[in-house]
């Protein structure tokens, strides 16, 4: 189990396949590097493909502090430095993605492109504030188990949450997010929900991008793509069917084959 110390964390991180660039995936809040599992099996026989959990989630050493998105993107850069394999394409899901708009802003010459899923440019919404903080105190104080189907309906479509056969993969991710270290997400999630936004940043971002959104995802809605598009300069911006807020789990075979087109497109 690889763990790199970096800018006074303890990273968990996993390294697959090998090619003449590197792929980077940066989770969501709750999940870990694994979320990413079908992405690296599909990508890994051409791409080095690098997964991490961020502090406090995974596998990744709980930190005191740190849970802020702008020390969150230092620890990201400095892994990538680390590792070595700058410049890269950045994939960041969710809290990932707030990661990745914020390396494109402030260290574009570690990226070689950028793939933004079920992200915003924006602070949380105030609506949401106080549902989220009520959620974050029940599961640090009395368990995640009690909080675990009200996360589901957000972090997933209906598609996936209603469909039998596939009852068994959302209970192992059920299990994954029961499973989390309750300090280390609670800070986690106090730090995704005073967050800053970027968006009056993002017509600085200049690196080939891609963005990608569930059609079913209630947690950051296609309209919050649509904005980060129009905002930054030659975007993609791609919806994926039937997927919620994980799309990479939900759909991965759409998420994986508009991901291998863009990549491709930029390597012509």
């Amino acid at each position: 189990m690889p763990k790199l110390k970096v800018n006074g964390a303890e990273l968990y991180y996993e390294d697959h396949g090998s090619g003449a660039e590197t792929i980077v995936f940066a989770h969501g809040l709750l999940w870990s590097g694994r979320m990413f599992d079908k992405q690296v099996e599909v990508l890994k026989d051409r791409y080095r493909c690098i997964t991490f959990d961020f502090r406090g989630q995974g596998q990744s050493e709980v930190t005191q502090t740190g849970y802020d998105m702008d020390t969150l993107s230092e620890d990201a850069a400095a892994l990538m430095e680390k590792l070595e394999c700058a410049p890269c394409h950045f994939l960041g899901l969710s809290m990932g993605g707030f990661i990745g708009m914020r390396l494109a802003i402030r260290r574009p010459e570690l990226l070689r492109s950028l793939i933004l899923v079920e992200t915003t440019a924006d602070p949380e919404p105030q609506e949401n504030i106080g549902r989220y903080r009520l959620l974050n105190f029940i599961s640090r104080w009395l368990g995640m188990g009690l909080v675990s189907g009200k996360v589901e309906q957000i972090m997933f479509g209906q598609k996936f949450l209603n469909d039998p056969d596939r009852a068994d993969e959302r209970e192992l991710w059920r299990q994954r997010a029961i499973s989390n270290h309750k300090v280390g997400i609670s800070r986690a999630t106090n730090g995704v929900i005073d967050r800053q936004g970027v968006y009056d940043e993002l017509d600085k971002i200049t690196t080939p991008t891609l963005i990608l959104v569930g059609d079913q995802d209630v947690a950051t809605v296609p309209a919050k793509s649509e904005r980060m598009r129009d905002r930054i300069s030659g975007s993609q911006m791609q919806i994926i069917p039937s997927a919620g807020h994980t799309s990479t789990v939900e759909e991965p075979e759409a998420v994986n084959a508009v991901i291998e087109t863009f990549l491709n497109k930029l390597g012509a």
